[in-house]
């Protein structure tokens, strides 16, 4: 018997997060996908709706006042959060959700669903190669990646605070790891 079940996958930005999620996505039907909500500007290859839910300020500030986040945070200067809708309608649905988040955001959701939550911490096998990722995704301003580096130390400290870590040194692995942890969640 599968249970809904809230998966909550985070870590530092160029872990590969985002990728272990998209692959946990296409092989189960029955898991939702978490689109957060961003104040952030859109990137050229992003669709809203579908990787994010690209709203105003004064929007997002609207949803925090009237409680229709289950986390939210602002990371370098822009809002992020989930909503709580997704959620809702998700388990009305009798399905899992999956979330891929940040770290702090990570925390919350386990600490608001104990009983429902299941949170997986991507590593980087090193700081350097996770450096490397993301010079290499050509999407970071010197600054922006200075920045983001700054909040690695952070985000590698709360590793100890999620219910399992694994190590993305080899895609394949990580997403079987990821996979196994789900499996084991969802029918238990």
């Amino acid at each position: 018997m599968s249970r809904s079940k809230l998966i909550v996958i985070a870590g530092p930005s160029g872990c590969g997060k985002t990728t272990i999620a998209k692959a946990i996505l296409q092989k189960y039907s029955d898991i939702a996908f978490s689109v957060s909500a961003t104040t952030r500007i859109k990137r050229n290859v992003e669709i809203d709706g579908k990787d994010y839910f690209f709203i105003s300020r004064e929007e997002f500030e609207g949803k925090i006042r009237r409680n229709e986040l289950i986390e939210w945070e602002q990371i370098y200067g822009d809002y992020y959060g989930s909503l709580k809708e997704e959620v809702d309608n998700a388990f009305k649905a009798g399905r899992s959700i999956l979330f891929d988040v940040d770290v702090r955001g990570a925390l919350s959701v386990r600490k608001k669903y104990p009983e429902d939550a299941v949170s997986i911490f991507i590593k980087p096998p090193s700081l350097e190669l996770l450096m490397e990722r993301l010079k290499n995704r050509r999407t970071e301003t010197p600054e922006s990646l200075a920045r983001r580096m700054e909040r690695v130390t952070m985000e590698m400290n709360q590793a100890a605070d999620f219910d399992y870590c694994v190590v993305n040194d080899d895609l394949d692995n990580a997403i079987a790891s990821v996979d196994a942890i789900i499996k084991a969640a969802i029918l238990t």
